[in-house]
């Protein structure tokens, strides 16, 4: 599956009110695609998502990610559907495991994290198909349920994970697969792996962004935003993957993602004006546009 997307992400600490003109100016710019976020306490990934196919008409929208712990895969299906017959073709739902520390904080934590992600994103892509879905599993049951305005085309469900056995589920239940911050080529290639797709899947790597032509300006932003990437990743902070330095070389660095096997990129910009980073980066990788 080649294809070399590339997307901005609207970062979790920016106010959901600033949404729609974020969008809007993203979709301006040529990005193919936005990804908001849903990480407890800070903003639903459906509302959000909402917000930003209205303001635009082109852009693609993805919802990055979803915990399952949170998400009952009925209602997750009826909001997803509704989003998908209203705006066809420009929604990816991703579903993960949700941090298990935030998970347990509010009551949903699971000792079945693998099944019940297996399991929502199965019953998800059924529902959003059309079927009569039944399932009696280890974190799942559904007696019988179909939704009564499926979309004319479902939209894809795509695994936000990062272990191994993640990974693996993940070529195996979904239409695509998150990668989170940090992973560079080499692990995006490992990771390419253990996914394993045998039908077309989608590779989706967020990676963080700083353009700029000041290195001091770069070592100050940069360093404090690798540390907490590489020990999200369990990784030293010399191996946390950034596109980072002047547009040249951070574009360079996106296109060794796409290289390694990435079909779409999602930037996530760091400090003073992020699309502004953004489009300095497209018009290095885009020199047409």
């Amino acid at each position: 599956m080649t294809i070399e997307r590339v997307g901005v992400m609207f970062d979790r600490g920016q106010r959901p009110e600033d949404l729609a003109a974020f969008a809007t100016e993203a979709e301006e710019s040529g990005l193919d695609d936005l990804w908001v976020v849903e990480d407890l306490s800070w903003a639903g990934g459906v509302s959000s998502a909402a917000l930003a196919l209205a303001a635009t008409r082109r852009l693609r929208v993805g919802i990055g990610i979803m915990p399952a712990p949170l998400r009952n895969p009925g209602l997750l299906a009826m909001e997803v559907a509704t989003l998908a017959r209203v705006f066809p073709g420009r929604l990816v739902a991703g579903v993960g495991h949700g941090v298990g520390a935030w998970m347990e904080g509010v009551g949903a934590g699971t000792p079945s994290k693998l099944a019940l992600l297996g399991e929502t994103i199965t019953a998800l892509r059924a529902l959003l198909a059309g079927e009569t879905v039944r399932v009696n599993g280890r974190a799942v049951r559904i007696d019988e349920l179909r939704l009564v305005h499926p979309p004319a085309t479902p939209p894809p469900v795509v695994a936000g994970v990062v272990r191994p056995r993640s990974l693996e589920l993940s070529g195996r239940v979904a239409d695509g697969t998150v990668l989170a911050e940090g992973n560079g080529p080499a692990r995006v290639a490992t990771a390419l792996t253990h996914i394993a797709p045998t039908r077309p899947h989608e590779l989706i790597v967020f990676t963080h962004l700083r353009v700029s032509d000041d290195p001091a300006l770069l070592a100050a932003e940069v360093a404090p935003v690798a540390e907490e990437t590489a020990g999200f990743l369990g990784v030293p902070t010399a191996d946390a993957f950034l596109a980072t330095g002047d547009a040249a070389t951070a574009a360079d660095r996106v296109r060794s993602l796409w290289r390694a096997g990435a079909t779409t990129v999602v930037l996530r910009p760091i400090g003073d004006d992020p699309l502004g980073q953004v489009r300095a980066a497209l018009a290095a990788l885009r020199p047409e546009m």
